[in-house]
């Protein structure tokens, strides 16, 4: 199968070009013409690498060697015979737990696999990769390449606009391969560095100079897509009747790899999209309406959906719509921060998704009130204004609680934090769960001292490390 520019389809490349040079001159995504049919409920009884290999294969991209190796990744999660959990809450509401990997993320589903393939597709070229990240996509990022030789990455995270625990687990890896740049500003201006960077012809040059070609990690990389599709059709194997998937969104690969779930065969019915108080993605979904306009990123207790422009919707309106229309709408929010979908496509959006947001106040809310059953973090708890008691259910819980400590504290105690530390240590005892030793021992890494890079510096300052 080849892949398409989603603002141009007669522009055709195989996988392998798509995920080493994912970036286009029209600013546009790859992604799949169509999608393929796949019966996974013909492999129910398959292992997790196993199934994967299978729905990976419907794609036929003839790489069978390299994603056998690169599936084996999952062998570092807490499983190794199955990298996802799914916890039971009622007969009609389950928790697909994606947190599991050595980051403790759903990031790691797609990105533990993602390095191994992409060093692989490498062979001996150097490669410069660089990520944008609201708080999971960075250390998931850092750890799946730690080390890989002719590979170096560089990490933009808005500083203060992460987790303290996210922003340890990017600053305690040693690794000389990797580095990171906390920018002032929040993550719509990272992912925007990131963007200009892969778009920046001199920058390009100037790397390929020292021997390097550029990459991402982000999910406008179609292979982080590819590898998230896997988990929403396996979870679904479980079940004799069609289900409803409830998903925390920001950047919306997560909810994209539900929705090409669902269209390759996978039997779900409602794809519900869960905002926090950015809610750009509940107004797209309930109205038709893209509107960056007189809009402010606000900072919530779920940083990894504080995001304002969702890239991968631009695939599920390429799927919808086809590569015209993509490119008039996506055009239109590049000069004019807005764009609207007639009476017909907002009808066809609605056939499969459904949305709403959560503020941080019902957030805590949720947070206390359902840790009579478990403990959640904030990410996880926005999906629960959208569970419906008639229906089957499963809701994506992206994140480990222990990545957001201060939130958790005060929503659970009603008190602020003063340590970190104590304050993991204090949920963990009153409510009898454990903590991975990897999150304690971050407190013991003596935390280097950090430069803040402006925005027109970040640049510069990717050149030198990649000398």
């Amino acid at each position: 199968m080849k892949l398409v520019r989603t603002r141009d389809v007669n522009y055709e490349v195989d996988f392998k070009e798509a995920v080493l040079n994912p970036s286009t001159q029209d600013s546009s995504l790859y992604a799949p013409k169509s999608l393929p049919k796949f019966n996974g409920y013909e492999f129910k009884n398959l292992s997790y690498k196993d199934f994967a290999l299978k729905l990976i294969q419907s794609f036929d991209f003839k790489l069978d060697e390299l994603f056998i190796k690169a599936l084996n990744a999952y062998d570092s999660f807490d499983d190794k015979n199955c990298p996802i959990n799914i916890f039971k809450v009622s007969d009609k509401l389950y928790i697909n737990e994606l947190y599991h990997g050595p980051t403790r993320a759903f990031k790691d589903m797609a990105l533990q696999p993602f390095g191994v393939l992409l060093s692989a597709l490498a062979e001996k070229e150097k490669f410069l990769i660089l990520c944008a990240t609201s708080g999971d996509t960075g250390p998931a990022t850092l750890k799946a390449f730690e080390n890989k030789e002719n590979i170096k990455v560089a990490c933009i995270y808005p500083h203060l606009g992460t987790s303290e625990i996210q922003a340890m687990q990017m600053n305690s890896l040693k690794a000389k391969n990797l580095k990171t740049f906390p920018i002032e500003g929040n993550f719509d201006i990272a992912q925007s560095i990131l963007k200009n960077l892969l778009n920046d012809e001199e920058f390009k040059k100037d790397i390929a100079k020292q021997g390097f070609k550029l990459t991402v990690a982000n999910s406008v990389n179609f292979a982080r897509i590819l590898f998230q599709i896997i988990y929403h059709y396996y979870v679904c194997l479980s079940f004799d009747k069609e289900i409803d998937i409830i998903v925390p969104s920001g950047n919306f690969g997560n909810a994209l790899g539900a929705y090409y779930a669902k269209k390759m065969g996978a039997r779900i019915g409602k794809i519900k999209i869960a905002a926090n108080s950015n809610n750009i993605l509940s107004e797209f979904f309930n109205t038709g309406e893209y509107d960056l306009r007189n809009k402010k990123l606000v900072k919530t207790i779920s940083p990894a959906m504080d995001i304002l422009i969702s890239s991968n919707i631009e695939r599920l309106i390429f799927h919808l719509f086809g590569d015209k229309r993509c490119k008039e709408l996506f055009t239109s929010l590049k000069e004019n921060n807005f764009f609207k979908l007639n009476k017909d496509e907002l009808e066809l959006l609605q056939e499969d998704f459904e949305a709403n947001f959560c503020t941080d106040l019902e957030c805590k809310a949720y947070i206390k009130d359902f840790a009579k059953t478990c403990i959640i973090d904030p990410h996880t708890a926005t999906c629960l204004k959208l569970v419906d008691n008639n229906k089957t259910q499963i809701i994506s819980s992206t994140a480990e609680w222990t990545k957001f400590a201060p939130s958790m504290y005060e929503a659970l105690f009603d008190k602020e934090v003063i340590d970190e530390q104590d304050a993991l240590i204090d949920i963990a005892q009153y409510y009898e769960i454990g903590i991975k030793r990897e999150i304690l021992d971050l407190f013991n890494e003596k935390q280097k001292e950090l430069k803040i890079y402006q925005k027109d510096a970040v640049k510069n300052a990717i050149l030198e490390f990649v000398l």
